[in-house]
């Protein structure tokens, strides 16, 4: 079952499987985040399976000039120890009906250069690669 976390109990418990893809935040703060993230258009679906988070997915649906209204997938992780049980598949297919359904043309995401399995993963699915993302990071 795929369902938007709503409430601070939902999303704390995508944390296990979200800290494999961000390491860098803390289960301490993780909940808070997701709540600014929420305020800004966020959503966070979870697919459980017996009871067990197997697949995570945060997203925008957002509007610009390069796509029109697309579906924008910020993170995308399936539970390292459930990987190749169509659990990543189930989730995609859920984001193009919620993006449908939300009337977004289409569904964009940036993965690093470095996470090769995803990028066969997101292949198979049939996405394609369209362009490259740049990064200048500004001193604080």
């Amino acid at each position: 079952m795929i369902k938007i976390a709503v409430t601070d109990q939902e999303i704390q418990s995508c944390f296990p499987v979200m800290a494999q893809l961000r390491p860098m935040i803390s289960a301490d703060s993780f909940a808070k985040t997701v709540r600014v993230l929420m305020n800004e258009g966020y959503e966070l679906a979870s697919l459980t399976v017996n009871g067990a988070i197997k697949s995570v997915a945060g997203f925008k649906v957002q509007t610009n000039l390069f796509l029109g209204k697309h579906l924008y997938v910020e993170d995308l992780v399936t539970d390292v120890g459930s990987r190749s049980n169509g659990y990543g598949e189930q989730m995609i297919e859920w984001l193009k009906v919620y993006g449908k359904e939300s009337g977004c043309s289409a569904i964009h995401l940036d993965s690093g250069v470095q996470r090769h399995d995803a990028h066969k993963f997101y292949l198979n699915q049939e996405m394609k690669i369209i362009c490259y993302h740049f990064l200048t990071e500004l001193d604080s």
